[in-house]
């Protein structure tokens, strides 16, 4: 018997294997926060779906994600990647890596972990939503929106509220599964 997804994964294996094995679960690991904090904001004005295509190409092009390597990037760096066809070659959002890069070190420093920052803003557990179908799931709420303004003027860019709502559902701050799907009490 086939498990009830969500319906916005149906039809694409890519999709449904980030649904059934990433989307949603708490990531509380730094590393991966800071994954998806740049996957999410090289989708601004993109589908997920895009980006999750290109994602072993941003692994690869971003030395794995490192985030002490990426605060590093010169402008040699970040015209070279911007030469790269694997990625998003929009030179506003690849500068904005290293910017993010730099102000999530910072974050680091301030709260121990970039995890305790970001995780204070739901009390360190995810908030668990009854959604019947992903098409009523909000693309913000005022919870994103004080999140994002929040880092807005620390100075982090392409973080706008849906941005973040988005990140938050993606790193399992917000548990936004179809009440009926096999993964919303698994997350």
């Amino acid at each position: 018997m086939e498990k009830h997804k969500c319906g916005w994964c149906l039809g694409d294996d890519l999709y449904e294997d980030y649904h059934d094995h990433e989307w949603g679960k708490p990531v509380y690991e730094d590393q991966v926060l800071f994954e998806f904090l740049i996957l999410e904001t090289m989708q601004a004005g993109l589908s997920w779906i895009t980006i999750l295509r290109k994602r072993q190409n941003y692994f690869d092009a971003l030395d794995q994600f490192d985030v002490q390597k990426i605060a590093q990037y010169d402008q040699a760096k970040q015209e070279e990647l911007l030469q790269n066809a694997g990625i998003i070659r929009n030179k506003l959002k690849v500068k904005s890596i290293v910017t993010n890069a730099q102000l999530f070190i910072k974050i680091q420093k301030e709260y121990g972990s970039f995890s305790k920052f970001i995780w204070a803003y739901v009390d360190g557990k995810p908030i668990k939503n009854k959604v019947l179908n992903y098409k009523e799931a909000p693309a913000n709420t005022a919870l994103s929106d004080q999140i994002s303004k929040d880092l807005k003027k620390r100075g982090f860019k392409f973080v706008g509220s849906t941005i973040m709502y988005a990140f938050m559902q993606a790193t399992g701050m917000v548990n936004d599964h179809e009440v009926n799907c096999f993964r919303y009490d698994q997350v």
